[in-house]
């Protein structure tokens, strides 16, 4: 099965956002196809946080519409959007910095909690087991982004890398189909950007979860990515496999640069 073959997961159809007299979007449209590594680059104030914000409704465009498998999200509170399996990575840390690794991405599992909070408060029975399978989920979690040296570490005290780590897990923890990661491997070293990139593939080819990354380095983006967009000043200037958008002249003026310079 060929790319182009695969079922689409989400469309965003001629997107336009506004801030006043400010235009943070411009008719923007994409797809992102069942099991696709998705890279969105840019550079700053293109309006690539701007289109996440969109997708998961911290921002309700003034025109076009976002279709998650067939349904239209954008005017859904951002609570639904994530109940309805799409998790997000913020360029910020959105994390717990008093409790430990286990506990924030035990804290993530709470959308994924049945039982009420009676049950929960009364602590046996049905509640009881509910709480064996989530500590189960979560640690399975931890061991596949190797942070089993740290899971009972309380997060303030940990290295900003492995916080984002951390966080990248919390995303996790909610069993997401769709995966948005605003730059998540923003302000770390080379190796700790290497892990993050080897468990962002490992994210979309053994977990088959369909990712939308926005990041600034563009070897990891041409590394990892099936597809790029390319926005700039809002507006959609580019689209293709990673080698096309190397080649591309409009791509190399706004944003690249040549190879000469």
């Amino acid at each position: 099965m060929t790319a182009a073959d695969k079922k689409t997961v989400l469309e965003v159809k001629k997107v336009s956002l506004h801030f006043g007299g400010v235009a943070a979007l411009m008719e923007v449209s994409l797809e992102l196809r069942d099991g696709e590594l998705l890279a969105l680059i840019g550079p700053n104030g293109a309006g690539k946080s701007s289109l996440l914000n969109c997708i998961n409704s911290f921002y309700r465009p003034q025109r076009g519409d976002i279709f998650y498998r067939g349904r239209r999200i954008n005017r859904l509170p951002p609570y639904r959007i994530t109940k309805m399996g799409i998790a997000r990575v913020f360029q910020g840390l959105q994390l717990y910095a008093g409790l430990t690794v286990l506990d924030n991405l035990m804290a993530t599992r709470h959308i994924r909690m049945k039982r009420s909070l009676w049950w929960e408060a009364v602590h046996f029975g049905p509640a009881r087991r509910q709480e064996v399978e989530h500590r189960k989920r979560v640690e399975e979690i931890i061991e596949f982004l190797e942070m089993e040296s740290i899971r009972k570490k309380i997060v303030g005290s940990l290295p900003y890398g492995q916080r984002k780590r951390v966080d990248l897990g919390r995303a996790l923890a909610l069993e997401p189909d769709l995966l948005l990661l605003d730059e998540p491997m923003a302000g770390m070293n080379m190796e700790e950007k290497e892990d993050v990139a080897r468990f962002v593939v490992d994210i979309s080819e053994l977990r088959k979860i369909p990712i939308i990354l926005v990041e600034h380095d563009m070897g990891v983006v041409m590394d990892v990515s099936d597809r790029v967009v390319v926005l700039d000043f809002g507006r959609k200037i580019a689209e293709g496999t990673p080698d096309e958008i190397k080649r591309n002249p409009e791509v190399i003026a706004a944003y690249l640069g040549s190879p000469e310079g």
